[in-house]
C-alpha cells in the first residue's frame, strides 16, 4: 500500500468515492431496489432500521438518510421508524443510531449530564 493510501490520504480517497472498496459496495446495492419490489420510501426506511439493528457508522446514516431526503421523506417517517423498531432492537441502539445520524449531520449533540447542568 502506498503512503498516500494510508492515513487521512487513505479516508480521503475513500470518501471521494476513489477507491475499490466504495466501487464494491456501489455495485453490492444496485440492483437491491429493484429486485426488492418495495417503494422508494419504505426501501429507504427499512435500511435505516437494518442500520439502527446493526449500530451503524455515521457514514452509512449519511449515505441512506440523505437519499431519503433527496426523495422527499419526510423526517417524521424516519422518527417514526425509529420509534417502531425500538422494542425489537432496544433502546441503546435507537441512542447510539441518533448519536451517529446527529454526528453525520453534523448537529449539536449534548450529553444527559450536559442537560441536567444546563438546567441548574
Amino acid at each position: 500500500m502506498t503512503e498516500e493510501m494510508t492515513g487521512t490520504g487513505g479516508v480521503s480517497a475513500l470518501a471521494e468515492a476513489d477507491a475499490p472498496v466504495f466501487e464494491t459496495l456501489v455495485q453490492m446495492t444496485l440492483d437491491t431496489f429493484e429486485r426488492s419490489g418495495l417503494d422508494p420510501e419504505t426501501y429507504l426506511l427499512t435500511r435505516i432500521a437494518a442500520l439502527v439493528s446493526m449500530d451503524a457508522s455515521p457514514a452509512s446514516y449519511l449515505l441512506n438518510i440523505g437519499a431519503a431526503d433527496e426523495l422527499g421523506v419526510p423526517l417524521e417517517r424516519i422518527q417514526g421508524t425509529l420509534v417502531a423498531i425500538a422494542p425489537v432492537v432496544g433502546s441503546a441502539r435507537v441512542v447510539s443510531a441518533a448519536r451517529s445520524i446527529g454526528e453525520a449531520f453534523g448537529l449539536p449533540l449534548h450529553d444527559a449530564g450536559e442537560e441536567e447542568e444546563a438546567a441548574t
